[in-house]
């Protein structure tokens, strides 16, 4: 079972957030490289890792992520 992001949602609030890659990198404490991974669904997240995003995000953890088997 694995956590990953719903690409277009989660691109998009992070978007409307005013969020570059780079600074959501930074606010998270993740890496560019893990966002930009994230985004296109190719790294999968913890459950923690997802929280915090969508803390960030000001999403619900449902709406910017799917659990795959």
């Amino acid at each position: 079972m694995k956590i990953v992001a719903r690409s277009e949602v989660f691109i998009k609030a992070r978007i409307l957030k005013g969020y570059s890659q780079r600074d959501l990198a930074k606010q998270s404490g993740l890496s560019h490289a893990f966002i930009s991974l994230l985004e296109r669904s190719l790294k999968p997240v913890g459950p923690g890792t997802a929280k915090k995003l969508s803390d960030l995000l000001d999403k619900d953890l449902e709406e910017l992520f799917s659990i795959e088997q």
